[in-house]
This record gives structure tokens, sequence and C-alpha cells, in this order.
């Protein structure tokens, strides 16, 4: 049966055999890798849904919110688009959300295009995504967002020379690509560079080579997970003290978890991000206060990702009265603009991505505790990369 329904999606047109739900049910496919490495990833963002729905109800337009989630279990692209095909042919799904990793995103993104779905991307953040379905609104960020904002920022602020050191693949690469470019058109230059692999890499020595060549500063990409705070243990051993010799990076760098896991290595590092849960507005104090009641935990950025794509997708669900066609659901999202916990977001109507404000934070002990602190921001930051495009 399984084979029969996923040959009869790539045989024919999506949209003639993609009917919408029953007339008083809209059914919103989450297509996340619930298992595996990236699950932990995945339960904040879906916290983040679920606490949207539980705050604003299950009903829109006096139509029934059914969500139908789908595992794709890591960086499968092959399954993800295979999932939104089951989601659209099988399931009926109005709607595609979730999407933590860029390959299936790009994936899905051939099914949201050829079906006319209407496609909320809350994570993935390579800047072309938006680009391969005109139905695909985004609500996270993109790469060169942050880390050109953070490179253009550096060379701003009294550092001269830095040394960059990038996880080797797609992500970081486009990290890198995006800061240094900030960085130099800014007056900025570089005193090296590095990539080191993906999986195991031995980070004392890429840190003692960029101590060597004595920069301003160091800036630095890698993955979640446990990589900051091995790359916080390099540090430390090495004697670079983030204090004296600046240590920048994306988000992810200064997270959470992994400040705990770096303890005093982590002082004085300065992130870009564009969500904190010390962010201080009384809509995001009010946020974290529900999501600690539910989730016994705090949010992070994949949360508000979360969080704000069942926004977006409630919204212009209210602007076309319920009608869940693609197209109706795309021109509502384009400009629409609210405030969310990170601060105020809005759709861009040209690129279908978002803007907002990117923060810049430092690592310092407030309390007796190690937090983020924001201490300087860049208000209404689009994607560099599309607005090149249209020069």
């Amino acid at each position: 049966m399984r084979n029969f329904i996923y040959g009869f999606a790539l045989l024919l047109p999506l949209i003639s055999v993609a009917p919408a739900g029953a007339e008083d049910t809209i059914k919103i496919g989450i297509i996340m890798p619930y298992s595996g490495q990236f699950a932990d990833t995945s339960a904040q963002m879906d916290n983040g849904i679920k606490l949207y729905v539980k705050e604003h109800g299950d009903t829109i337009a006096g139509k029934k919110i059914e969500l139908i989630r789908k595992d794709v279990g890591g960086i499968a692209p092959d399954i993800a688009k295979r999932l939104a095909q089951e989601l659209v042919v099988r399931d009926h799904a109005d709607i595609l959300t979730g999407f933590v990793l860029t390959p299936n995103a790009l994936a899905a993104a051939d099914v949201s295009a050829e079906a006319k779905k209407f496609m909320v991307v809350m994570n993935a953040a390579t800047s072309i995504i938006t680009l391969k379905s005109p139905n695909i609104a985004r609500v996270s960020d993109t790469t060169p967002q942050l880390n050109q904002t953070l490179g253009t920022w550096a060379a701003k602020h009294g550092i001269k020379r830095i040394y960059t050191m990038v996880s080797d693949y797609g992500p970081g690469i486009d990290a890198e690509m995006a800061f240094q470019a900030g960085f130099t058109e800014a007056g900025g230059e570089l005193a090296g560079s590095v990539r080191f692999p993906v999986a195991n890499p031995d980070f004392s020595a890429f840190v003692r080579r960029a101590k060597d060549v004595s920069p301003d500063a160091i800036y630095i990409w890698v993955p979640g997970g446990a990589q900051p705070a091995a790359v916080g243990k390099a540090m430390a051993e090495r004697g670079i003290d983030a204090t004296k010799i600046k240590i920048l990076g994306q988000d992810a760098l200064a997270g959470e978890n992994a400040i705990k896991s770096m303890g005093e290595a982590a002082l004085g590092i300065i992130t870009c991000g564009n969500y904190d849960y010390n962010h201080k507005s009384k809509l995001n104090e009010e946020f974290v206060k529900a999501y600690n009641a539910d989730f016994k935990r705090n949010p992070d950025f994949f949360s508000v990702g979360g969080y704000d794509g069942m926004h977006l997708i409630y919204e212009t669900l209210k602007k076309t009265g319920g009608n869940t066609d693609g197209d109706a659901l795309i021109a509502a999202a384009k400009g629409m603009s609210w405030e969310s916990p990170r601060g105020p977001m809005s759709i861009d109507p040209e690129t279908r991505d978002v803007i907002q404000t990117v923060y810049i934070r430092r690592v310092e002990r407030v309390d007796g505790d190690l937090v983020n602190v924001e201490f300087d921001k860049v208000e209404n930051v689009k994607d560099p990369i599309k607005e090149g495009m249209k020069k």
C-alpha cells in the first residue's frame, strides 16, 4: 500500500491528487527529526508549537486545527520529500511546517511548489530555501542575516584583526563567508581562517593555530550539541581568555546548555542571535513563565521558531477566512508583522523571509549564574544575500 501511495504521488501532479481536508478541519503537517541526534532540538520547537496552540485554541474561522507529526529521523532529504508527499497525498495536509534542517526543507520545498501548499519554515536557515517554492515563508532567520550582521558589528566596534574557524560543511561555510564579508567590507582584516571536520574534530590543535597568530578576536561556528563545550574546553586548556581575546560566534556557541558545560570558560563570549530566554520584554517574560510551567525548562530559539511559525499560520488563516489555498495563504503572509517574544518581526513581502532584530549578547555572571546579556542590537535586518540579489 505504501509503495502505491508514493508511486501515485510521483506519477501524477500533486495538486490534482491532494484535495483539501474535510471542510471543518485544517490539517497541518509537521516534519521534524523527532528521533536521533536532533531529537531535543525538535522537542524544543514542538514545545513552542504546543504552547501556541494551548494559548490560542485549536479552532480558526470555525475550523478545527489538526496537527500531523512526521519523524524524519535526521538529515534525510529523501525521507523528508517522501513524508511531504505522504502528507499531501494520503493525509490531505493543507499546510506544511517544521523543518529543523536545511536539506530536509529543500527537499520538501519541491512538494510545496508542485502541490501549491503553504509551507512555513520554523528553523532551517540557508538563504536559498524560500527561492525553491513561491509558497514558502520563513520565521526563523538566515545564516547570513545573523553572521554578516555580527561581522559588520565587530569591525565597527574595535576589532581590527580576526581569525575564523568553522565546521567544514554547508552551514559552517555559509556562516564563515557571511561573517568574513561583513567584517572585511566594514574595514576589518582577516588574520587567518581554518575549517575543521564536522565529526570529532581536535579543537585543541585548531585553537592553538588561532592563538599563534595573535588576533584581536576569534570567530567560531560549530553546530550545537556537545561541540560548543568542547571548543570552550580547548580554549581554556590553551589559555585563551574570552575577556581578553574576544570570542565571537552565532547563538549556539553560547546556548544555555553550552554555557553550563563550559562553566567559567564561557565568560565574555559574544554571540549574535534572534532570541534568548533572557531577552527583556514583558511579552517574553510571560512566554518564558508559561514555557517553564508547561515544559520545566527554558525556551530557546528553536522554541520561539515553533511559536512564531504557528502565529504566522494562524494569522494567515484568519486573513483568508480559513481558506487553505496556498497562493491565498502566502499572499496573506507577505508583509505581515507582529510582536514576538523575540521582539518585533515581519515577513518581507518580496522575499518571504523574516525581517527582525539581531541581538549582540555577551556571557556574564548575573546573580551568580552565567547567562547571555544583550548589550547591543541591529534592528530591521533582512537577509543580505537576497538583498544583494536585488542590486
